[in-house]
């Protein structure tokens, strides 16, 4: 009788801890997609499942801890401000040299804030953990300026592309700093 209810007890235990183990996995999948939000799903879909998503999503919070992003300060972000309204003014006259302008315009607002400045897809994983809300509107530009570079590229897409670069410009351009890094979603 002893026997059995030491026996009991380490199933019971090991239930316990199986669904202690299920719980916290599913808080942080919870967490990691509150944080990432579409950016989670497209990090699911890119490694084909969740648990190698995951990995990847807490890769990229970790290098972002050890990246120093600062905000800007209001001079800073009153001269970027103006250089955009420039590169947005000449659109009309010339629309593949104003994407170009705008494209290097978020570059360098990201290496002043501290973001490395280096491929593509390192870009967006970097930016993924402060700005995943507006991520897809960097790779929808970048992608037009791809075209562009191609000869692909229609004075619509264009003007889509700004569009889309204005969103991450704006998103990096804000004066609060990011909370993600220290663990939170902006």
């Amino acid at each position: 009788m002893l026997v059995a209810v030491i026996v009991l007890a380490i199933v019971l235990v090991i239930v316990l801890a199986a669904l202690a183990a299920m719980l916290l996995s599913r808080r942080r999948s919870a967490a990691l997609h509150e944080r990432f939000g579409p950016e989670y799903d497209r990090a699911v879909e890119k490694t084909g499942g969740r648990r190698a998503a995951e990995e990847e999503l807490e890769q990229r919070t970790q290098r972002r801890r050890q990246l120093n992003i600062r905000p800007l300060d209001a001079m800073q972000r009153e001269a970027f401000a103006a250089s955009w309204r420039t590169v947005q003014a000449r659109f009309v006259d010339q629309p593949r040299e104003s994407v170009a302008d705008a494209e290097s315009l978020v570059r360098d607002v990201m290496q002043q804030r501290g973001y490395p400045i280096g491929e593509f897809d390192q870009q967006e994983a970097d930016l993924s953990v402060d700005h995943a809300d507006v991520l897809n509107h960097y790779r929808s530009a970048h992608e037009v300026a791809l075209r562009d570079s191609n000869g692909e590229a229609t004075t619509e897409d264009l003007r889509a592309a700004m569009v889309h670069y204005r969103a991450m410009f704006d998103s990096l351009l804000k004066p609060e700093p990011s909370s993600a890094g220290a663990g939170g979603r902006r």
